[in-house]
């Protein structure tokens, strides 16, 4: 997560750097941070503290480190204060009583952002929730004692995703929610849970429906003229809009470390307001009025993007540049960078522990004090300006936000560098085009597919970089997430810039780095990796939820049961096995956890059939299963009790559910879960998806054969799952599929020593990661991602 190089971070090597304002930036920023975490009291003691510090340099007469120190004094005193005055009335807000409580209230709210979909939707509870996204808003009125009364404050929504989905900033609607106490750092009154539609909406403004317009526009010319993966790319690159960004493109670009291309970024800004610039330059238009029209772009590109916090960031350190550009004077990026933190922490305080803002305003800095030093080293080395520039630019940005990437996603990307120095060439010329296909599509399509079509070989380009840098088995390497990993990065970077200060060091660190890449070559063509040969059954980790895969006997084809939460991370685990072909898709029961990454399995792949149980239809078609599987032409079958279906290397028996069986209640669904038996060359192998006690006993009295040699352990092992059925099944490999860390307990301590008591070898994804069953000459054995290159057994 890196911000792309461009004008607003330009800085000049000759030039002395000017910190005067650093102090001022950094204070600011920690006082905010601090009357955040701690109240409105520590902020107005914060406050006053700096108030008797300035007024004493006062008296300091003839030193010319009193001005410096009155002045961040002033600001750091600024701040405190107008976040006192900010967070006391949210701390004794009337609607904390009723979130201590947890209350259903009625809101009368204005939207100050887009909804944005939540990653990851919950993976275990009730199906039927739907799709779910989170959107800020603005309290007008609260609904007591049958009467509206007018309130203020900031309120963060959880609603579902397909009724607020097309909401846009600044229209008012009427809600119902349970009002829940935020969490984290901010100036939110409460967070509300909606599960409704929302109630009597207004229009946006004129300027958003203006701006959606334009953003509908790009869309569909986007769609028409481009490729699947393609045509989610283009309007994230540009404004930001990922959502028809396909989940498996999604996942090749975090794990390549190209994450930051479709979250605006101040590139975008310098982006367009240089080609505005450029292009009036040429034309020998006077200062004034070309930093006039790059201003109107400025400001318009601001309104398209929804103000994102690097967008902000640049938007701030762009109309500080124009302004010098009027007045005759060039100042440095240092104290814009600078002075424009103070200027948006001042204003919107909640930047403050924004990610995004952060890693913008790291990777600025970055850019402003490396990237000139080593672009002047490269060129005495004789290397050209333009490629010096592009060798940099990625590798400074990459370094300085490294520590926060890690505290923030627990890995670090081992490839970053390398695919942003690849695709940075093709980003400007993307970019630029499509802001051209923006501004004519919604007018005249045709004319707007233009661009796009001359934009889609720079858009594969991308695309390609990421796929081959994402499938490197060691694209990235797992740290600690949090302030753990923070000092082992902060450590290694601190190695890596001492090392550069020398010329033994940039020859040593010039051969770990081949040897690095050796190592990657190295490990990509090893044979005998993952995935090993002859596996017959894998256990993809999907996290807190359920995938397995099982081998057909046709090269490049398998059966899937279950997609798990994530479509990019059951994605990752079939393309490791050379899956293209689906014959049949199980989808055992209507929860999250075993659904939800239902894309990861659809795109890009040719799936012939989805497949359900006999759980009531009207839970399958909230979950927008039936939907997207008629998207991509897939078949929609039911599943009961009796069917066999075969393939040349394996068999697969329906156990459950029976054919005839009542439609099941909401809370009932884990019993009614489709249950598989399947043989296979390592042997036989039970599914059982979330069974609980009673769907177990129903089987127990059945008249179907449980004994099987692997058993896929009901419901991630939960303590509901009786010894009777464990004896039963009696089998000699137990899969758990469990999320690392979760909250329900899982796996059972009592289960997973039953297990071991029945003789079983007990085998768990959040411990070993993907779980391969193979059998053959040698007898059944496992192996794993956490170890690829030997057998477990």
């Amino acid at each position: 997560m890196t911000d792309r190089a461009g004008p607003d971070t330009a800085a000049s090597v000759a030039r002395p750097l000017d910190l005067r304002l650093v102090p001022a930036a950094l204070g600011v920023w920690g006082a905010t941070l601090v009357g955040l975490r701690t109240g409105w009291v520590a902020a107005v003691l914060l406050a006053c503290c700096c108030a008797t510090a300035a007024a004493t340099c006062l008296f300091v007469v003839g030193r010319r480190w009193a001005i410096g120190v009155i002045v961040c004094s002033v600001l750091v005193g600024t701040a405190g204060f107008g976040l006192a005055v900010r967070l006391r009335p949210v701390e004794n807000h009337p609607l904390r009583e009723a979130a201590s409580r947890g209350e259903s209230v009625r809101l009368r709210v204005e939207l100050t952002e887009r909804p944005t979909p939540v990653s990851g939707t919950s993976a275990g509870g009730g199906g039927g929730i739907g799709e779910r996204s989170v959107v800020r808003a603005r309290i007008r009125a609260v609904r007591q004692r049958q009467r509206w009364h007018s309130e203020s404050g900031s309120v963060l929504l959880l609603v579902p995703a397909e009724s607020w989905g097309g909401l846009l900033r600044g229209q008012r609607a009427t809600t119902t929610g349970a009002a829940l106490r935020p969490r984290g750092a901010d100036l939110l009154v409460i967070v509300l849970a909606v599960h409704q539609r929302p109630e009597n909406v207004t229009r946006p403004p004129v300027s958003q429906r203006f701006a959606e317009r334009l953003r509908a526009g790009l869309r569909d010319v986007s769609e028409s003229a481009l490729s699947p993966r393609a045509e989610g790319l283009l309007p994230g690159l540009v404004v930001g809009d990922t959502s028809g960004l396909l989940d498996t493109v999604r996942r090749d670009f975090g794990r390549a470390g190209l994450t930051h291309l479709t979250a605006v970024s101040g590139a975008n800004l310098a982006i367009v307001c240089g080609a505005v610039l450029l292009l009036l330059r040429a034309m020998r238009a006077p200062p004034s009025l070309a930093a006039g029209c790059a201003g109107a772009a400025l400001a318009g590109f601001v309104v398209l993007a929804g103000g994102e916090p690097s967008v902000l960031r640049a938007a701030v350190m762009g109309a500080l540049g124009l302004l010098a550009l009027v007045l005759g004077r060039n100042g440095t990026a240092l104290p814009a960078l600078a002075g424009c933190v103070i200027l948006l922490l001042l204003w919107h305080p909640e930047l403050a522990v924004s990610p995004g803002f952060a890693l913008s305003v790291t990777a600025t800095a970055a850019l402003v004090l490396l990237a000139p030093t080593w672009s002047g080293w490269l060129r005495r080395l004789g290397v050209p300006l333009r490629l010096a520039q592009a060798l940099v630019a990625p590798a400074a940005a990459q370094l300085a936000t490294a520590p926060l990437v890690v505290a923030l996603s627990g890995e670090l990307s081992l490839v970053g560098v390398a695919a942003n120095v690849l695709v940075e060439p093709v980003i400007a010329p993307a970019t630029v085009l499509g802001v051209a296909a923006t501004l004519l599509a919604p007018w005249f399509s045709p004319l707007g597919e233009l661009p796009v079509l001359l934009a889609a070989p720079e858009l594969e380009w991308v695309l390609l970089v990421a796929r081959c840098a994402a499938s490197s088995s060691l694209a990235t390497i797992p740290l600690p997430s949090g302030a753990r990993g923070i000092p082992l990065v902060v450590a290694l970077v601190a190695a890596i810039l001492l090392l550069l200060r020398f010329r033994t060091g940039r020859l040593l660190l010039g051969g770990s780095l081949l040897s690095v890449l050796l190592l990657l070559v190295t490990v990509g063509l090893r044979p005998g990796g993952w995935p090993v040969t002859g596996w017959s059954v894998v256990a993809c980790d999907v996290g807190q939820g359920d995938s397995l895969v099982l081998a057909t006997g046709v090269r490049g084809s398998a059966v899937v049961v279950d997609t798990g939460p994530s479509a990019a991370l059951v994605d990752r685990c079939l393309d490791r096995l050379g899956v293209r072909h689906v014959p049949l898709l199980v989808l055992t029961h209507p929860h999250a956890d075993h659904y939800a990454g239902i894309s990861g399995v659809l795109v890009g792949r040719e799936v012939d059939a989805v497949a359900t149980g006999a759980a009531r239809p009207s839970i399958w078609s909230d979950t927008d299963v039936r939907r997207r599987a008629r998207d991509n032409d897939a078949h929609l079958v039911r599943l009961s009790a009796g069917q066999l279906i075969r393939w040349p290397a394996l068999e697969v028996e329906v156990l459950a559910p029976e054919g005839d069986a009542e439609p099941v209640a909401a809370e009932r669904v884990n019993d009614a879960s489709v249950v598989l038996r399947a043989n296979t060359p390592a042997g036989r192998v039970l599914l059982t998806g979330d069974i609980e006690l009673a769907g177990q006993r129903e089987l127990l009295s059945a008249d179907v054969r449980l004994d099987a040699e692997v058993l896929k352990v009901p419901h991630h092992g939960s303590r509901y799952t009786s010894d009777e059925f464990l004896r039963a099944v009696s089998p000699r490999v137990a899969l758990i599929s469990v999320g690392h860390g979760n909250d329900y307990g899982h796996p059972s301590d009592g289960i997973v020593t039953t297990l071991r008591g029945l003789g079983a070898v007990v085998r768990r994804t959040d411990r070993r990661g993907d779980i391969a069953v193979l059998g053959g000459n040698r007898g059944m054995r496992t192996a794993s991602t956490g170890d690829p290159f030997r057998p477990d057994d």
